[in-house]
């Protein structure tokens, strides 16, 4: 069947482990696709251009955004980020299950212009591991650490507009659990409405 792939959203605070999540599903299930998120911030340590994200510079961003090129984006801690239109729409498709990672305003503007997204939420366990995860990727300095902190409860108030939601306490469970929504949305797909699970 063409032109019914999934899109996947995984959204949550920073330091919910979204990106541990998202990297384990995409080693364990060949058939979903990875969103590369474009971005103005530059490189962090072992990222690399067009893998973890694309490198824009600020002009390139705005262009593209200005000729309505992404499904969401936004001015985060001072750096735009977003999701390139084209990879994502041109993968549903041809079929394809495609994941994307993105914050919790990303996934709302996602679900405003694709429906039938598959939205999961991805939870800390607690404030104190979300801030010790936080702390030890050591991007960020106090204030932005704050800043992150803060914003966590504006995101968790919207996560009643997800499909699903997800703690994050164990790596494995989590990914287990989101990989279990995803397959169910898929035998809905493949077997249509009415069909049994």
């Amino acid at each position: 069947m063409g032109g019914n792939g999934i899109l996947l959203v995984l959204a949550g605070p920073s330091g919910a482990g979204k990106g541990t999540i998202g990297k384990q599903l995409l080693e364990r299930d060949p058939r979903l696709a990875w969103s590369v998120s474009a971005t103005t911030r530059a490189p962090r340590a072992g990222e690399v251009d067009g893998v973890d994200y694309r490198f824009l510079r600020r002009d390139e961003f705005e262009a593209l955004r200005d000729a309505g090129g992404f499904l969401e984006w936004f001015e985060v801690y001072g750096q735009l980020k977003g999701t390139p239109r084209d990879q994502v729409e041109s993968r549903l498709r041809a079929g394809e299950d495609v994941l994307m990672e993105v914050d919790v305003q990303g996934a709302m503007a996602i679900r405003d212009q694709i429906p039938d997204a598959l939205l999961v939420f991805v939870r800390p366990p607690s404030r104190e591991v979300q801030h010790e995860r936080l702390r030890a990727r050591g991007t960020d300095d106090d204030e932005q650490l704050a800043r992150r902190m803060d914003q966590a409860d504006a995101e968790e108030a919207l996560s009643g507009r997800f499909d699903a939601e997800v703690v994050n306490d164990d790596a494995d469970a989590a990914v287990s659990e989101v990989a279990a929504i995803l397959n169910a949305r898929r035998a809905a797909r493949d077997h249509g409405p009415g069909a049994s699970p």
